[in-house]
């Protein structure tokens, strides 16, 4: 994700607590929806619980990058 701000991203989560929160809350979601992808008894709630996860990493993976491109511009 975002391979061309690696440097950028490194930087932040070291730095920018808005940053890390950001991408804190992604791998969380991340982790979270695979484990329930992978769950031998899945149930239709937790099909929508998994889609609402889905949305909410990629509103969040759309956040990051317009910050990453918000930051890089300011160098």
């Amino acid at each position: 994700m975002f391979h061309e701000h690696r440097d950028l991203i490194s930087e932040l989560k070291n730095t920018d607590t808005h940053f890390q929160k950001m991408f804190k809350e992604h791998n969380e979601l991340d982790t979270q929806i695979d484990k329930l992808e992978n769950d031998v008894v899945k149930s239709v709630s937790r099909e929508e619980e998994i889609e609402d996860m889905k949305r909410r990493k990629l509103a969040l993976k759309d956040e990051i990058g317009r910050y990453l491109d918000q930051k890089s511009q300011e160098k």
